[in-house]
This record gives structure tokens, sequence and C-alpha cells, in this order.
């Protein structure tokens, strides 16, 4: 495979069988080897960590009750 020089980047095209999932890798060095992987997607808690409170109350629920059930 060969780089190529861009600015004071240095590229390499990745063939479609190597092709990544989403927008985004992460890159790393390990002595001479690179390590590219992707971003995997944020987790539930942090999205909704994200999010603003909900201000709404809700209305009280009436407690109904439970008829039993034959098995």
């Amino acid at each position: 495979m060969r780089t190529r020089r861009r600015s004071s980047n240095q590229a390499i095209r990745i063939p479609r069988d190597f092709e990544l999932p989403g927008n985004e890798a992460l890159i790393r060095k390990e002595g001479d080897r690179l390590t590219i992987e992707p971003v995997p997607p944020p987790r539930l808690l942090a999205v909704l960590a994200t999010l603003d409170p909900i201000d709404e109350t809700f209305p009280d629920t009436q407690d109904l009750v439970v008829e039993p059930v034959a098995l």
C-alpha cells in the first residue's frame, strides 16, 4: 500500500473491503504499527446525561385492584 503526502499529513486509501462503519475512527500508534478502529456509538447513559431535565409533573394515578388469575 502506498502512502501519500498531503501538506504536513501522510495519507493512505483504505480499500473497500476494510471500510469502517460510521464517519469517525480512532487511530493510535503501537511501536511501529498504526491501529485504526471505528469510534463506538455513544452509550445510552451518556446520551441521556446530555438531555435537559423534564420539568413536567405527572398527575396522581389511582391504585387499581388486581384480580386473581387462575393458572
